[in-house]
């Protein structure tokens, strides 16, 4: 008899190959680890090859699993294009992301959610938190990855992030010893922790530049001209943590996490593939 490759087998193989970890595949799924793993080894045994190799830490490809990967991506798309038959129109998931949350795991997160929204039509706001919880209680957004507010219960987290000062390695403080800030406009949460932290330790500061987002407040700090509070994970090459250095008071660590309210099948397996994906891109860069 020839064998024949299971659908939801070959999905479960390129969501490992592409999130490299059976945990973030799985929750992608909304199934479990040992699932996953099963569908895994029975694949394996199907085709006579390793396609994946697996230790505590890491989950790496083979080289028969990039080439299965290649044909696998094709079988899926064909099935999918059979199954739907004409183009149909797609429903809008609405995404709202805070400024300063989207971080290296950005790109990599919209590949995968992109990947698996075929049926979905995608739109995404960078924003402030506030202003996208705003819309999203408004019901203008069907789901939000913000910074948590100590006055919102609910969402699930997705990871923890920890602050520190970040400027370019020529930076220096003025004669007068004032701290050069560069910072997002209020209501921006990070510089309400900030400003907090300074007043509380009585450090002297002034807003020396205020960006309309994240990317030019790097800047600003990559130019020289100011220190930028950011989590560590957001924060590009080229800018180091003068924290200790000037005895800068700790910014402590804040969760991100993922409101949503959605009742469609496929927007809600949609955000938990996003989920997954902003974890596994998240444990990557901590990795490297």
């Amino acid at each position: 008899m020839t064998a024949t490759l299971d659908i939801a087998t070959v999905r479960a193989f390129l969501l490992v190959s592409e999130l490299k970890s059976f945990t973030r595949a799985a929750e992608a799924l909304g199934t479990t680890q040992a699932a996953v793993s099963l569908k895994l080894q029975r694949l394996e045994a199907l085709l006579g090859k390793r396609l994946v190799e697996r230790s505590p830490r890491t989950v790496r490809i083979t080289a028969d699993g990039a080439a299965f990967a290649e044909h696998a991506v094709a079988l899926i798309a064909a099935h999918d294009l059979a199954l739907r038959g004409k183009p149909v129109e797609r429903a809008l998931l609405s995404l709202g992301i805070s400024d300063h949350v989207a971080g290296p795991e950005l790109v990599p997160m919209l590949e995968q959610l992109h990947r698996a929204t075929t049926d979905l039509a995608l739109s995404v706001s960078i924003a402030f938190s506030r202003d996208l919880l705003d819309r999203y209680d408004a019901g203008q957004l069907d789901a939000v990855i913000v910074r948590r507010e100590a006055s919102r219960r609910g969402g699930e987290t997705l990871i923890t992030d920890e602050f520190g000062w970040f400027a370019a390695p020529r930076f220096r403080l003025p004669p007068d010893g004032a701290l050069p800030l560069a910072t997002l406009a209020p209501p921006c949460g990070v510089r309400s922790i900030a400003v907090r932290a300074l007043d509380r330790a009585k450090l002297a500061f002034r807003e020396t530049f205020v960006g309309g987002g994240v990317t030019a407040v790097t800047a600003a700090a990559r130019a020289g001209l100011a220190i930028a509070p950011l989590a560590r994970r957001i924060a590009p090459s080229g800018l180091i943590d003068v924290g200790p250095d000037l005895g800068l008071p700790q910014l402590g660590r804040s969760k991100v996490v993922l409101h949503a309210k959605v009742g469609d099948t496929a927007k809600r397996a949609a955000l938990r593939t996003l989920a997954a994906a902003f974890r596994s891109a998240a444990m990557s860069n901590e990795l490297t």
